[in-house]
């Protein structure tokens, strides 16, 4: 059960951490605020939520990869705590990220198909349906061995 519970708050925190950088984030703030402070005060949660936020804006402005990750591996933490001291919890997390993750609102029987045709390709290729985030810092030049007319 404990696994299912870590689980779960991994995927919370990836929901939280995605929607403090969306539009809805304000919405998602109230709510999740509401969560976390379960009858306490919200006040005090919603400005740590908003610190999040700010310190994970500042991060991808400075193209600081591990402080998105950080910023999640707190909230995980949260989350981990607040579903071991409370079993209930757990559902109402599920609730939570059904309503804020837009994700989980899509049809999730989804069909892709991708082709790769032309030869060699010298890059990564990457088969899914949500990318985000990806940097590559090849230089785009193709090795001598691979180049035209090589066999």
């Amino acid at each position: 059960m404990e696994a299912e519970l870590a689980a779960l708050a991994a995927s919370g925190a990836t929901t939280l951490v995605g929607l403090m950088v969306s539009e809805t984030w304000a919405q998602a703030r109230d709510r999740v605020a509401r969560f976390f402070a379960r009858g306490g005060d919200e006040n005090s949660v919603g400005e740590e939520l908003q610190l999040s936020r700010q310190e994970l804006m500042a991060a991808r402005a400075a193209r600081d990869e591990f402080a998105g990750s950080d910023i999640e591996a707190v909230w995980r933490t949260r989350l981990r705590r607040v579903l071991l001291a409370d079993p209930e919890a757990a559902e109402e997390l599920r609730s939570v990220l059904a309503e804020l993750d837009p994700d989980a609102r899509n049809d999730p029987a989804v069909s892709v198909h991708n082709s790769i045709s032309g030869g060699v390709q010298n890059g990564p290729v990457f088969q899914g349906q949500h990318f985000s985030g990806l940097t590559f810092g090849g230089s785009g030049a193709v090795p001598p061995e691979q180049g035209a007319g090589a066999v």
